[in-house]
């Protein structure tokens, strides 16, 4: 016996490994220290900081995974992981440095997998932080065949003084919404639950969704806000506080962001993408259920004083991105306080 014979394929695993150098190597910053495939990855410290904090995250796809299995689309949720570490990193005011994988399979499907990686290295390069390691781990017998699961891990940089604690909100702060891509990587279970019940193919199109197919709308990848956030704070603007809406919704995620005796009145008022309508009409989904299970199209929140309301608005419409004022800070003890 030998080790392929057990279901491992060493020699696949080194090819697979030459045939993502590429798509690592790209995301590389100037702190990048070594060479590819090394045991451990190396990272200098920025310039510049007075008393640097290191900021963690790590998170996972979910059972976005399913979808992506079932439709053989495999690189888009490379990009929902490394958006579901840097966004979280992000909320303590922190700009992502670096970024590592962990990829399980039951068996090493090279071309497969490229796609996955490649699909990280993209939301790499979209956050600005290097892809500087990861594990690929083949373990038959204990995934099925053609599937995989995702996990990742960011190490973001803020100066101490600028660290987003909660502390810095005020009462009469506005709450910025920016506008989701879609679903992004939240409410899965829920999801396919839905699209099972109803009997739809994913290669359906549904009328209210204006020609999409299922499987583009709900492999839509998560929204990555680093750049334009960081350009926001970068350019002045006081930013007290934020927040990455993702499992539980606003009702969850939006007080994480407050200080104490602090709540937010929400003025539900932005639009919300079809596919929420969609969801919550085929899974006769109650409306408070719908907004603690998905983002409902507000993908993440900024807090700011009125003044500094126009003037962010307008920068994030130049980046492409739109932006709504959606509540205020208020006083209370954590709840959001819905009007209307």
């Amino acid at each position: 016996m030998d080790y392929r014979q057990a279901g491992v394929d060493v020699e696949a695993g080194r090819a697979f490994v030459q045939q993502i150098r590429s798509a690592v190597e790209s995301t590389y910053r100037p702190e990048v220290l070594g060479n590819f495939g090394g045991f451990g990855g190396c990272f200098e410290l920025p310039a510049g900081y007075r008393q640097p904090v290191l900021v963690s995250g790590t998170d996972g796809v979910g059972t976005k995974l399913k979808l992506a299995h079932d439709c053989q689309q495999h690189d888009t949720v490379g990009i929902d992981l490394v958006a579901m570490c840097v966004n979280d990193v992000l909320t303590s005011g922190a700009e992502p440095l670096f970024f590592l994988d962990y990829l399980a399979t039951g068996r090493l499907e090279p071309d497969q997998l490229a796609q996955v990686v490649t699909g990280i290295a993209v939301g790499c390069q979209q956050a600005g932080c290097a892809l500087i390691g990861g594990e690929t781990a083949e373990m038959p017998g204990f995934y099925q065949a053609g599937e995989y699961d995702l996990a990742g891990f960011c190490v973001g940089i803020v100066e101490k003084s600028q660290i987003l604690s909660g502390a810095q909100v005020q009462l009469g702060d506005i709450a910025v919404g920016l506008a989701s891509s879609g679903i992004h990587s939240n409410g899965y279970s829920l999801v396919r639950k839905i699209v099972e019940q109803a009997g739809l193919p994913l290669s359906d199109r549904p009328a209210e969704l204006g020609g999409q197919t299922l499987a583009e709308l709900l492999l839509t990848p998560t929204q990555i806000y680093v750049k334009p956030v960081l350009t926001a704070l970068r350019a002045g603007l006081e930013i007290h506080g934020m927040a990455h809406i993702t499992g539980g919704g606003l009702p969850e995620n939006l007080p994480r962001c407050l200080g104490e005796a602090q709540s937010i009145r929400v003025r539900p008022a932005w639009p919300i993408p079809a596919i929420f309508s969609w969801l919550a009409a085929q899974g006769e989904v109650a409306l408070p259920e719908m907004y603690s299970t998905f983002n409902m199209g507000i993908g993440y929140v900024l807090i700011l004083p009125p003044a500094q309301v126009e003037p962010l608005i307008a920068q994030f419409a130049a980046e492409s991105i739109a932006a709504y004022p959606i509540g205020e800070v208020i006083a209370g003890d954590g709840e959001l306080v819905w009007e209307g």
